[in-house]
């Protein structure tokens, strides 16, 4: 375990989409005196030289030059001023340096044609505004683009959907780094839900659905007491008063996923909590969030967390200490 974050890089351009960077500045730069543990230390690295305007007109002035990547454990790169316009070969060579030594790098929206424009993404899954992926797919084929989800987790490389969906993703990497505890420490902080169910798909234009919103909030939240139980789509649309085929319509048309996809994450949120929070061993916490087979848990907990539920405890347990990131 590293027992200091690290410094979180986050890039400055001319042109520098505003809402973008400030979501990097909020997460990683914000003071964090509700914790008794070293939190990210942040610098603003400058891509062009001279003055740099923000979208708004805000001029942004930056600790240093390309040289601070080298020393960044984590870098952001918060959009890019024109899908168009090829990043300078100076940033792309920099990015390539930072990646072979181990760091961190985290794109937000149109960030992602920066990552791709350097290669690192070639072969790896990413995504990226629902309206930028398919070009994004035609321009760079070797990425496998899901213009459905709202960040990929790629290991070292992260890339997030649309600009609100960069909260989603730094909070993913400050669970990756902490803990789900502390990641949804900063989300209170924010005002806002830690783990957003779902994907793009949600906020793709789409006739108004006929059913209001908080009939299928009354379902999930019957769903949500009963992760024990092996719930079936048939039940979930009987609770909302729905044929299959029209409850399956308007859950994915509400939330962008199935409502197998939501279980499992739900299940898995819940197991997160017990392992955090309590003693209860993996094969209890498994029969609690509907797993009767701990194997098919632990499989489950593994794909989505990335590590398995006893290690994940030992890591983020009430017990551990909170006095650095997990890895």
């Amino acid at each position: 375990m590293n027992n200091q974050p690290g410094l979180v890089a986050i890039l400055a351009y001319d042109g520098l989409c505003t809402f973008e960077f400030g979501i990097a500045v909020e997460i990683f730069g914000l003071a964090r005196p509700e914790f008794d543990f070293p939190w990210y230390t942040q610098c603003i690295v400058a891509v062009d030289p001279g003055p740099m305007r923000a979208m708004g007109g805000i001029q942004v002035l930056a600790d240093g030059g390309l040289e601070l990547l080298d020393q960044a454990r984590t870098i952001i790169v918060p959009g890019w001023r024109s899908r168009d316009e090829a990043p300078p070969q100076e940033l792309l060579e920099a990015l390539r340096r930072a990646h072979e030594r181990g760091a961190r790098l985290l794109s937000i929206c149109s960030g992602v044609f920066a990552l791709a424009a350097s290669g690192l993404l070639d072969g790896l899954g990413a995504t990226t505004h629902w309206r930028y992926a398919a070009e994004l797919a035609q321009r760079f084929p070797n990425i496998q683009v899901d213009p459905d989800v709202l960040y990929v987790d790629a290991g070292q490389l992260i890339t997030s959907a649309g600009s609100a969906a960069g909260i989603d993703a730094c909070l993913h990497l400050v669970a990756r780094d902490f803990g789900t505890q502390v990641a949804n420490s900063v989300a209170r902080r924010l005002v806002m839900s830690p783990q957003r169910t779902g994907g793009q798909a949600q906020f793709i234009p789409a006739p108004v659905s006929r059913t209001p919103r908080s009939d299928l909030s009354r379902v999930m939240q019957w769903a949500r007491e009963r992760l024990h139980q092996p719930l079936t789509v048939s039940e979930l649309a009987a609770q909302a008063l729905m044929s299959e085929r029209t409850f399956l319509r308007r859950f994915s048309e509400a939330t962008g996923a199935a409502p197998k996809a939501w279980l499992q994450h739900e299940r898995l949120a819940r197991a997160r909590e017990l392992l955090e929070n309590g003693s209860e061993t993996t094969e209890a916490i498994a029969l609690r969030c509907g797993y009767h087979s701990v194997e098919s848990f632990r499989v489950a907990f593994r794909s989505r967390v990335g590590l398995a539920p006893s290690v994940y405890r030992e890591r983020f347990g009430r017990g551990a200490p909170l006095q650095g990131p997990a890895g």
